[in-house]
């Protein structure tokens, strides 16, 4: 029996026909439920990159895609594009300690500090390095801002805040309404802050943590172990950084009264455009750690409907399909980590929006649908198609996205994210209006969720975007209101977020996943049927990006 012929029949089970199934829209739910109970069953293992899983999990995705009728769309007429990825872990440390006027203070990862790296190395360290405090750690010129001032980082360890300089600025600060005030940008992310920091030379970053400015806890912080994941680079693309990560909130207050700073008074001050980065004085940084690494040969699998006017054109669609794999058991003995939600439900959404395209005659524009590998670990297989484009980004249209959508049952509403960035979201609106539903602005914009799921590397080359992303806000549903599609994202963050017990059950209600999956459909099939280009609007960061490559969309 094949992956494909084995696969689709675990599909076709009692557990899917128990689901409460009352969606009147293009998309099935049934159909929905069939795909995720295969993706996230035990025959894929958790759908981690570089294993077992993967290679069971891209037969399916890719007989999936043939029996819709689609053709490859990947390089060279494949179905799969390769992701070479960098797989490291720390081993024990060797040596981690803070010194200040001579007295070495140890500390221990997963108390004071959280570390990894992305060194392609079988040993990092760092030697008494200098410290220096760089506020936000953020330069956009555009915004007439730069917490730099053109310090030298070469040798030194950069210590950040995390999120905007806006975060927590009162009136009376510079800083007030610079970044768009509660609603993350990209310069809040920690991302962009060790990016910014390794082209400016440093050794290595540490970000204080507060659960408030990142949106998570310290656990959260800790809980991938020392292990992290890149892109395979060129010898002189590896970052700067010997290593990176966090400190701990109590032990970075302790860490500056020690260089006789206070760290209070310091956020305060990293809200004036006047800030210049500190030197934390007399105060070195060491670290020593053994490194694990591998090269990891993952792949996203990308399948095309060709467009019939124009297909130079291309309309994306995408998912994720990695999930976390192989842990420890749970309560219930589960060991697979397979997010049935967090993606296999995405995923399942493209098959559907790919039947129904089929189902219609051509579109004018190509569409193509991505699954995409490697998102848990940084997005880095739309990453890794956004630096090597099969279809030209200047061309694209835009990146649809979904990832995570409540299952609760049929909402009024639909939850934007990302306010303000594009006129995507007025598309959003005008779908939803015509399934007697509103918009919703995310409730949390500071977190950034926006940044945090696969468009976003699509965004970073200014390519419009939209994400479907259920965790970002309680939905009205239908049945029980706000309160209700609260108490499902609270129980779904809370509990199963990354977890086993992300799993499909006979809970599940599928028919508010099913309209807004139709959403997606709807705006999609608009932009393939036409010669119209999406727009960010003014004020978004990637406007300028877009806007450089305008000619060729003429």
């Amino acid at each position: 029996m094949t992956i494909r012929t084995l696969a689709l029949a675990l599909g076709l089970n009692a557990l899917t026909a128990a689901l409460p199934l009352h969606a009147q829209t293009a998309i099935d739910p049934q159909q929905l439920a069939q795909s995720v109970t295969v993706l996230a069953s035990d025959l894929f293992e958790g759908r981690a990159p570089g294993t077992v899983g993967e290679e069971r999990t891209i037969g399916y995705l890719v007989g999936r895609f043939q029996a819709l009728g689609l053709e490859p769309g990947g390089p060279d007429g494949q179905w799969v594009q390769s992701v070479p990825l960098l797989h490291t872990r720390l081993g024990k440390a060797e040596k981690l300690a803070v010194t200040q006027g001579g007295t070495t203070t140890p500390w221990t990862v997963g108390s004071q500090v959280y570390l990894s790296t992305l060194q392609p190395a079988d040993h990092v360290a760092v030697n008494n390095a200098p410290l220096v405090f760089v506020g936000h750690g953020v330069s956009a010129p555009e915004r007439g801002w730069d917490d730099y001032k053109g310090a030298d980082l070469k040798g030194k360890v950069a210590v950040f805040l995390i999120n905007d300089p806006d975060f927590e600025a009162v009136k009376g600060d510079d800083a007030l309404g610079a970044f768009g005030g509660r609603t993350m940008t990209y310069y809040g992310r920690w991302t962009y802050k060790f990016e910014e920091a390794a082209r400016r030379g440093a050794i290595g970053a540490l970000i204080v943590h507060d659960t408030p400015g990142a949106g998570y806890g310290w656990n959260v912080v800790v809980s991938p172990g020392g292990e992290n994941y890149d892109l395979v680079r060129a010898p002189d693309k590896v970052t700067s950084f010997q290593v990176q990560g966090w400190i701990e909130g109590d032990a970075a207050k302790a860490l500056f009264a020690s260089a006789k700073l206070d760290l209070a008074a310091l956020r305060k001050q990293a809200r004036s455009k006047n800030f210049r980065p500190i030197d934390l004085k007399g105060a070195t940084f060491s670290a020593a750690f053994p490194v694990a690494g591998e090269v990891v040969k993952s792949a996203n699998v990308l399948a095309r409907i060709p467009g019939a006017k124009r297909p130079d054109e291309t309309v994306i669609y995408g998912a994720h399909w990695d999930a976390y794999g192989k842990g420890a058991p749970d309560a219930q003995g589960r060991l697979y980590r397979a997010g049935a939600n967090d993606d296999a439900l995405g995923i399942a959404g493209l098959f559907e929006i790919a039947r129904a395209f089929k189902a219609a005659p051509a579109p004018d524009r190509s569409v193509i649908f991505a699954a995409w590998t490697a998102e848990e670990r940084g997005l880095l297989g739309s990453e890794h198609y956004a630096v090597n484009p099969v279809w030209p980004l200047d061309r694209t249209v835009a990146n649809l996205a979904i990832d995570i959508l409540q299952t609760a049952g049929k909402a009024k509403d639909v939850i934007l994210v990302g306010k303000g960035q594009g006129t995507l979201e007025d598309d959003l609106a005008k779908a939803a209006a015509g399934q007697g539903r509103v918009v919703t602005p995310e409730s949390l914009p500071e977190r950034g969720l926006f940044y945090r799921a696969d468009h976003f590397s699509m965004a970073k080359r200014g390519v419009p975007v939209l994400l479907l992303m259920g965790i970002a806000g309680a939905s009205d549903l239908v049945e029980g209101g706000r309160a209700a599609g609260q108490a499902w994202v609270d129980a779904y963050t809370g509990q199963c977020y990354h977890q086993a017990c992300d799993a499909i059950g006979p809970d599940w209600k599928l028919d508010g996943a099913a309209q807004d999956i139709d959403l997606m459909l709807t705006i999609g099939r608009n932009l393939a049927t036409s010669n119209r280009w999406p727009q960010w609007k003014a004020g978004s960061e990637f406007k300028a990006i877009r806007d450089q490559s305008e000619a060729v969309r003429k």
